[in-house]
């Protein structure tokens, strides 16, 4: 078949140069020297050759683009080493230690409410007075007669230390007085029970009973007191992830209700796993300056459980799986940019988080797999490249 391209393309080239010179070519033969003659040839060959070799290209091009034709075309991609995250999702709620409905110590009448909802308040600020039903004056009483009583047992004391008097008389004197001091702080701590403080500072959130109302103690909430700068998130962890969350991980809190996430770490962990759900309790911080956030706000806490440093990681849905149920990929042994040998993969899979999923074994840094079209290719199949991409 060459040789036949070869004659016409030499016939083609007589053709030509007879019909532009052809009295001259004419005339060469007829009466042309032997020089002249041979000068003629090697430019005729010379044209031929040339040619020839612009023919011998096209021939490859047009061979290069029918073996292209046959091959399967996918996108592919160079693996590199990433660090690779993974995160549990939980359920939790935005609550505070400092959270407190306030009752009375004392019954009586609420006399006095000396704060308002939303104000701020100071630890052992007084925040209510109860009227005390004249436990005040019972209370001056005993002090006076404490007085009289104190006095007759620091004369009898004198007395007794000089050695005059018996000591039936001191005892006496000295028991009476312990029995009325005793008395007196008695009715102090009483009466002090009349006025409520603040347990801590904070804000008070919100005033439960009007002032005038009769109050009892365990029974009337007065106040509801809050601290909102220590506030927390609290979630509860599944059990099989008991040894991988610790004091310090990891975490971010995100308020669906008001679409925003917050980077924070786990500032305690549980020491008790329930009985009822097998979970234990986590708290993790809130971060300062975040002031709309409250309690039993309703928050996504994810929990950061795994990490690899330097993984290989590859996007999940590029997987496939044999008729065992084992996972598997193709790596591509690359000829030149576009080329490649489709090369069999299984591979041992770590864990997938948001569409990715670490290889364990199987793959290596650098390796270049396929990322579409893998479901086309077979073994050991050349396949070109449309896309190729570095991770």
């Amino acid at each position: 078949m060459k040789y036949l391209t070869h004659l016409a393309l030499l016939s083609l080239v007589f053709m030509t140069s007879c019909s532009s010179e052809p009295s001259s070519t004419e005339d060469l033969i007829n009466k042309g020297s032997a020089s002249e003659l041979a000068q003629k040839q090697e430019e005729l060959n010379t044209q031929i050759r040339e040619l020839k070799s612009e023919l011998k290209a096209i021939e490859d091009k047009l061979s290069s683009f029918k073996k292209d034709a046959n091959f399967a075309l996918v996108e592919a991609m160079e693996l590199q080493p990433k660090d690779f995250k993974h995160y549990i999702k939980v359920q939790g709620e935005a609550t505070t230690d400092e959270n407190i409905l306030i009752y009375p110590e004392f019954s009586g009448n609420l006399k006095h409410i000396y704060v308002t909802e939303g104000q701020t308040v100071s630890k052992g600020q007084k925040l209510a007075k109860i009227d005390d039903g004249g436990l005040s004056s019972q209370l001056a009483e005993v002090k006076a007669q404490r007085d009289l009583v104190k006095t007759r047992f620091e004369r009898q004391k004198r007395l007794w230390d000089q050695n005059i008097g018996s000591e039936i008389q001191y005892l006496e004197s000295k028991t009476a007085f312990e029995q009325v001091n005793n008395a007196v702080n008695q009715l102090e701590s009483q009466l002090k029970k009349s006025v409520i403080y603040a347990p801590f500072s904070g804000k008070v959130d919100e005033v439960i009973t009007d002032q005038g109302q009769v109050v009892s103690p365990g029974q009337t909430p007065i106040f509801r007191l809050l601290n909102l700068s220590q506030m927390y998130v609290s979630a509860n962890v599944p059990e099989n992830y008991v040894g991988s969350i610790h004091k310090g991980t990891q975490a971010f809190i995100r308020f669906g209700s008001a679409g925003e996430e917050f980077e924070s770490k786990v500032t305690q962990v549980g020491s008790n796993i329930s009985e009822s759900n097998r979970n234990f309790k986590v708290r993790v911080a809130i971060p300062e300056g975040i002031d709309f956030v409250k309690p039993n706000l309703i928050a996504t806490v994810k929990l950061n459980d795994y990490e690899a440093k330097e993984a290989i990681v590859i996007p999940e849905n590029i997987l496939r799986e044999n008729a065992k149920g084992e996972a598997f990929t193709y790596s591509l042994a690359m000829e030149n940019d576009s080329i490649g040998t489709a090369v069999f993969n299984e591979l041992e899979l770590g864990k997938h988080y948001e569409g990715e999923i670490e290889i364990l074994q199987g793959l290596k840094a650098s390796d270049v797999v396929v990322t579409e079209g893998a479901r086309t290719v077979r073994k050991d199949e050349k396949v070109k490249v449309l896309n190729f991409q570095n991770k």
